[in-house]
């Protein structure tokens, strides 16, 4: 039975990062563990919260899974706090990469063509070293944009322009790569390439017109979910597109949506 790791941040109130991600992957059958880049009150779409980065206690971490020789299948990481705790998280997963572990990495820096609050230049460079041991990545249009330091585009790009992209992306290091929430020839996208049969591909989807915080992590888990059971990218991706499609239509109509999606509830949908 495969073994995950995820390195995410942990928040106490909401769905979102490692408490989205760990119930999905449960739920589809695969032994979970994490390590958290940080701990969070809440998710920040309440505009107030309180957060502890953790890169002390990750640092004491490495070497006692080391020496009890802890391994994983597969390691997924995600919001990373500064440019110290990345390198170290780059590190081991570069470390546990030449044994065999698969990395996937979602690069969590901005959305809708700008970086979130208090990502620096530093932070996007460390995001590339990143890519670099990553088997594949998972970044919204908004973070390829800037890993690739290509101009965001409000109207979108065109189907070469996406394929320049996720070129770009393999360039800096990483073996496939999806890029989500893309309007491709007018069309919002998740697009991608599968380094194992030179395939690319454009998913085009209707978006609902909600808002959730955690709906791409929970994405992200479901995608890993399939591809550990051997199923191709493509394949995988759509099968997560249409998950989330279920879960955000099942859920529309709550009342506060800050708290993300209650995915324990919803499972059956996945």
């Amino acid at each position: 039975m495969k073994q995950i790791l995820l390195i995410n941040d942990l928040a106490g109130y909401g769905k979102v990062a490692t408490a989205a991600m760990l119930p999905v992957l449960s739920y589809m059958g695969w032994p979970v563990y994490n390590l958290p880049t940080a701990l969070v009150s809440n998710t920040l779409d309440y505009g107030k919260f309180n957060i502890l980065e953790t890169t002390d206690y990750m640092e004491g971490v490495f070497p006692v899974w080391k020496e009890l020789g802890f391994s994983f299948d597969a390691i997924a990481t995600g919001f990373i706090c500064s440019e110290r705790q990345a390198r170290m998280v780059a590190d081991y997963c570069r470390e546990q990469s030449e044994r065999g572990t698969v990395i996937f990495v979602d690069p969590i820096m901005g959305d809708e063509g700008k970086l979130y609050n208090g990502v620096t230049a530093e932070r996007v460079q460390c995001m590339r070293e990143m890519l670099e041991v990553a088997h594949l990545c998972f970044p919204n249009y908004t973070e390829a944009a800037y890993l690739t330091d290509t101009p965001y585009k409000t109207e979108g790009v065109t189907m070469d322009e996406a394929r320049e992209l996720l070129r770009r992306l393999v360039e800096i290091g990483t073996r496939s790569a999806l890029i989500t929430s893309i309007k491709v020839d007018g069309q919002t996208s998740v697009v991608g390439y599968n380094h194992n049969n030179g395939e690319t591909f454009c998913l085009p989807y209707t978006e609902i017109p909600v808002h959730f915080p955690g709906t791409g992590d929970m994405f992200s888990a479901i995608l890993i979910g399939h591809l550990l059971k051997g199923e191709p990218l493509k394949q995988s991706t759509r099968a997560a597109m249409d998950a989330l499609s279920r879960l955000i239509d099942a859920n529309k109509d709550n009342e506060d949506k800050n708290r993300g999606i209650p995915v324990e509830k919803f499972l059956h949908l996945l």
